[in-house]
């Protein structure tokens, strides 16, 4: 698949697939002196910042649609109910799979929140002062499976 040397670097720059499957294969082969560590290790932190940025995506989706849910009952769709229910479920298994990712949800809850009722204000037409400054859902009501 690859020469016997590859220099990583610049392939990393020129061909980033190519790149991930290289240092792969270095890795498996135990040739540590060839693997790209510098950017090895952005990449290993870009994932879990990924991870993160998700994790916050995901939860101003969904407490945007429980914000639209309690506020404006008469427009209450499927559509709505399906958005909280794969919210939570995508949540649901982010914490399956990087359960050091729980403790992030409290620290986040309330900045997911403000986040969350900017879109819903602006997504409803809702002034903004009509909704609660603090959010009227506690963290555990958020990713509760069922809606009342």
């Amino acid at each position: 698949m690859n020469p016997p040397f590859v220099n990583t670097k610049k392939l990393y720059d020129r061909d980033f697939y190519l790149w991930t499957q290289t240092i792969a294969q270095q890795l498996k082969e135990h040739k540590f002196d060839e693997v790209d560590i510098d950017n090895l290790i952005e990449e290993v932190e870009s994932m879990g910042r990924s991870e993160k940025r998700e994790l916050k995506s995901r939860l101003i989706v969904l407490l945007m649609h429980l914000i639209k849910w309690q506020y404006q009952p008469e427009k209450r769709s499927e559509s709505w109910r399906s958005t909280i229910s794969e919210q939570r479920i995508c949540i649901e298994l982010l914490l399956e799979d990087s359960p050091s990712l729980q403790p992030l949800l409290a620290e986040v809850f309330e900045d997911c929140y403000q986040r969350a009722r900017l879109k819903a204000s602006d997504e409803t037409g809702i002034k903004l002062n009509l909704f609660p400054q603090e959010s009227p859902f506690t963290l555990e009501e958020t990713l509760r499976r069922y809606l009342n």
